[in-house]
């Protein structure tokens, strides 16, 4: 069920689960995401400033996983490593700049579905504010979506704070997010309408989606 939606510049932000969600819709040209998992916000420093959710009772099921292939010709999953996923050489690495003795991981991997050599964006984690306990920087999501030349329309499932969409925005693609979380859908629409209000005028920005279809349950 659709809770709630938001269509802000070229980019459709859905508040729901993605499981009743993801059915409603069209099929996408590639799925860029970042589910959750292991988040472990309450024992961690780092993010200790961020609410406690219960995203650690969370596991990207076998469900989720084939419906992202089915509804898309490619995707990227953040995290992939952690999932129940055929054997990919293209795996996206972000290598975080970060010294051995830092408290949270060197790197993070996304699986990729193209049959492709590895690719590696470093940039350091410090330096961008955080919403969301695993926001990821805008630039790479930019970096992850350049591989993607053909890819006009982008679904992520797991919106997060809409840092995919943002980046969507930015590169001039139609992108679609659902966030299950009311909090974090109300700042990714924010953060949405923010760049939507800041465009790289080197870059066509995206058309607006069309009206909700008939038919959803809103």
């Amino acid at each position: 069920m659709i809770i709630r939606e938001e269509r802000i510049g070229g980019q459709r932000l859905i508040l729901g689960d993605c499981i009743s969600v993801m059915p409603l819709l069209e099929r996408f040209d590639a799925v860029v995401t970042d589910p959750p998992y292991g988040i472990g916000i309450a024992s961690n420093p780092v993010r200790q400033k961020h609410t406690k959710k219960d995203w650690d009772e969370f596991v990207a099921s076998e469900n989720h996983l084939a419906m992202l292939r089915e509804i898309s010709s490619e995707q990227i999953i953040w995290g992939g490593n952690y999932f129940d996923l055929p054997p990919s050489r293209g795996f996206l690495v972000w290598d975080k700049k970060q010294p051995e003795n830092f408290s949270l991981a060197m790197c993070e991997q996304a699986w990729w579905s193209r049959d492709t050599n590895a690719k590696v964006f470093s940039k350091s984690v410090l330096g961008y504010n955080k919403a969301h306990p695993t926001q990821k920087p805008v630039a790479l999501m930019e970096w992850c979506i350049g591989f993607l030349p053909n890819a006009q329309t982008i679904l992520d499932p797991f919106m997060g704070s809409g840092t995919t969409l943002v980046a969507c925005q930015r590169l001039g693609r139609n992108g679609t997010g659902i966030e299950l979380d009311p909090d974090y859908f109300d700042i990714a629409c924010r953060r949405v309408d923010e760049a939507t209000r800041q465009p790289d005028l080197l870059i066509p920005q995206p058309k607006p989606q069309q009206p909700k279809q008939e038919g959803f349950d809103l």
